[in-house]
């Protein structure tokens, strides 16, 4: 196929350019970054970009944390002003196949369970309980403590921030498309991506960029809260491998299927921290206490679907990939 990969010169985009590429595939870059007229927002631009693709892997975002509203316009205009051009270009030029990147970020907290009620879906943490060292989110029925497990695709979206919002506006215009051409659209829910090529020092990156950019400076990795906050850390090369088995399976046309993208090995921060700290020989990790209003506590994946349907895992386990982490090198922004 040859397939049209937006955000293709970014830090995901640019590993499923490579695997498409060993896999018998044409992929088309398209990223502002190599090329200012190659903007998503344009409709001139992306139309010409569509000229004889067969598919569309969309991977270009404006990513972060999204937790204020000063940036808002510039989220929404970004991810979903450029979605609903792309698949209005997609819809024009006859292209019926797209793989979204999405997010786990659309969970909002992770799946949780309390002795006495069983599941329940805790609210926003408060300044108040974070300040004062209350990091776990209570049953919001009774306040004991909840167990945290493994979220489903069929969980309730409930996104916590502008970021979030603007994620799951995409699976939702995505899924409009479907219905109204007839298209296949796959949204993979990124759990935490890290790996090569990942950006340093900005502040759109994730955790694991963090603390390798702490260690590449000399420093020891700071660790929010008290490190327990439960992730699921997926390479991105494993990321980028469900990208093309999505593009080649396909789904069911005139719908969205969501699937988890996760590793499956559910780790803390602090955990992340420790080995990343130990693979690269630096100092060990601060744990701060610090916390950002807007975080989440914990949230990983169940991968099964993604598994059973396209017969997807993960290449490496977290010790690997972490060491392959610790020795790769990382880009500007």
């Amino acid at each position: 196929m040859r397939v049209l990969v937006t955000g293709g010169a970014g830090f995901i985009g640019s590993h499923v350019v490579d695997v498409l590429r060993e896999r018998g595939h044409e992929p088309v870059g398209y990223d502002v970054r190599a090329d200012p007229g190659e903007d998503v927002r344009d409709p001139a631009a992306v139309a010409r970009a569509l000229v004889g693709v067969d598919a569309v892997c969309h991977q270009a975002a404006m990513v972060g944390l999204g937790d204020g509203v000063a940036d808002a316009a510039e989220y929404v205009s970004r991810n979903d002003l450029g979605t609903a051009v792309l698949l209005a270009g997609m819809a024009e030029a006859g292209v019926r196949r797209l793989v979204l990147a999405g997010s786990m970020v659309v969970y909002g907290e992770g799946r949780y369970a309390c002795p006495r009620h069983d599941e329940v879906r805790p609210g926003p943490r408060t300044a108040g309980e974070l300040a004062a060292g209350r990091f776990e989110p209570p049953c919001p029925v009774c306040g004991r403590p909840l167990l945290p497990g493994l979220i489903g695709e069929d969980a309730p979206a409930d996104p916590r921030n502008v970021y979030a919002t603007t994620k799951l506006a995409q699976e939702h215009l995505a899924a409009a498309w479907a219905r109204c051409t007839g298209g296949s659209a796959t949204s993979l829910r990124y759990h935490n991506v890290y790996g090569p090529r990942m950006p340093r020092d900005t502040p759109y990156a994730g955790v694991a960029s963090f603390f390798r950019s702490a260690l590449a400076r000399g420093e020891a990795p700071r660790v929010f809260e008290d490190g327990g906050q439960r992730r699921d850390f997926v390479r991105v090369r494993d990321v980028a491998t469900a990208n093309a088995l999505a593009l080649e399976a396909g789904s069911a046309p005139g719908a969205l299927t969501a699937y988890n993208t996760g590793s499956g090995e559910p780790r803390t921060v602090g955990e992340m921290a420790a080995a990343l700290s130990a693979a690269y020989g630096g100092p060990a990790p601060v744990v701060t206490g610090e916390y950002r209003l807007g975080d989440v506590r914990h949230i990983t994946a169940d991968s099964a679907r993604l598994r059973d349907a396209l017969g997807w895992k993960p290449e490496a386990g977290f010790e690997e990939g972490v060491a392959e982490f610790a020795r790769a090198g990382m880009r500007s922004g």
